[in-house]
């Protein structure tokens, strides 16, 4: 089943090769089949073709936590945090503060939440 998905997404980015969402899709169905380096390639397209794509940076940023590049997950939640706010996505920057908070090791104070 999940190889027709796969599948059919291909098919898809064929015929819409700038698509944001279709590029996210095939990221987390990559991911979904631990097909990493294939994950990591459409995130980082889309954080670097597509840097308003908000989702993405919480994902991303946890998908460089499991490879061991926590410096690169926190500049991932940094930006993700930036782009949010701009947009004043109150819902996903408040995600991409609590995953940069636990990736970089800061305590806050009971008063900060």
């Amino acid at each position: 089943m999940q190889g027709s998905r796969l599948e059919k997404l291909l098919e898809f980015i064929k015929n819409e090769p700038n698509d944001e969402f279709l590029k996210y899709a095939l990221a987390t169905e990559y991911l979904n089949l631990n097909d990493v380096e294939k994950a990591l390639f459409y995130y980082e397209d889309l954080v670097t073709n597509h840097p308003g794509y908000t989702g993405t940076y919480y994902h991303l940023g946890k998908l460089y936590e499991a490879l061991n590049r926590t410096d690169d997950a926190i500049r991932t939640y940094e930006t993700g945090m930036e782009i949010t706010k701009q947009k004043r996505d109150m819902h996903a920057f408040s995600e991409l503060k609590a995953a940069y908070v636990q990736a970089a090791g800061i305590e806050e104070d009971d008063d900060d939440y």
